[in-house]
């Protein structure tokens, strides 16, 4: 130490630096299992609560999507208490034996690993992906050819596949009309005479209707192969004025107004946080 109080160089608090043992860096062999754990947990959160990817295993979406797409699924709006809405695409898990008769994949440990991770999609789970037509409340109708009709209101559908017919003209269920109950969802895939989906799964336990706590979420993006990368949203038709129901609308204004006042809530009250 200095008359006038400096250090003198090289000398620290515990003595000359040149004495004091140098920190090691750690090898990047023993941190590489570390980040390979992070990134596992991490993937296996987001397949979890956030977003998971799919195949699409059937062509009965076409042309919308086609056999062989992935597709990544929002899982996260549904854990704050939204419901389908017509018009979205949607996987589903099997309502009740819908998929009888269908091969069973059989996946190699690999592709077994990936599934668990979220990296590919599942292999084991029994899932389905069809667009919602009528949430509860809807009265859905099918007459001749179509068009289809929500409400009485008649839907124009530029997604069904080319050649297709909205409705079909058979005994098997191809000729409707249903009233969705509460909690449930109506749903048909836009390849219409090569889709087996709510119309033709009548006689099962929910008559055809799938209950909202099965459905895992909406598809959002075709996401493999890239040269069909594209979002998946809601169809124009599905917009049009009186659509819904006098109750769906009454409903709908019961809720908005919490709803302002809560989006209204949150700047407030991070505002007074940050000035306290």
């Amino acid at each position: 130490m200095n008359e006038d109080g400096t250090r003198t160089g090289g000398q620290g608090p515990d003595g000359p630096e040149q004495d004091r043992p140098k920190k090691q860096q750690r090898s990047f062999w023993k941190e590489l299992p570390i980040l390979i754990g992070i990134a596992l947990v991490l993937a296996l959160l987001i397949k979890t609560f956030l977003v998971q990817a799919f195949s699409i295993p059937s062509d009965s979406m076409q042309n919308t999507l086609q056999r062989g797409d992935r597709v990544l699924v929002d899982k996260l709006t549904p854990w704050f208490g939204s419901e389908p809405e017509r018009g979205e695409v949607v996987v589903f898990h099997d309502p009740d034996n819908w998929l009888a008769g269908e091969p069973t994949p059989d996946p190699n440990a690999l592709q077994k690993a990936l599934s668990f991770i979220g990296l590919m999609p599942s292999a084991e789970e029994k899932d389905l992906i069809k667009r919602v037509i009528g949430v509860g409340g809807d009265t859905v109708e099918c007459k001749g050819t179509g068009p289809l009709k929500v409400n009485g209101k008649a839907l124009n559908e530029p997604y069904v596949y080319p050649g297709n017919t909205p409705c079909s003209q058979d005994d098997q269920g191809g000729q409707f009309k249903v009233k969705v109950p509460e909690g449930h969802i109506w749903v048909m895939g836009d390849h219409r005479q090569n889709s087996r989906d709510s119309r033709y799964n009548t006689a099962d336990k929910n008559q055809g209707f799938v209950p909202v706590d099965k459905v895992v979420g909406r598809a959002v993006v075709i996401a493999w192969p890239i040269n069909r990368w594209t979002n998946l949203p809601v169809p124009d038709t599905f917009d049009q004025p009186g659509l819904n129901t006098p109750a769906q609308d009454a409903a709908a204004l019961t809720v908005a107004p919490p709803a302002v006042a809560l989006a209204g809530a949150v700047p407030f009250a991070l505002w007074r946080r940050r000035r306290a």
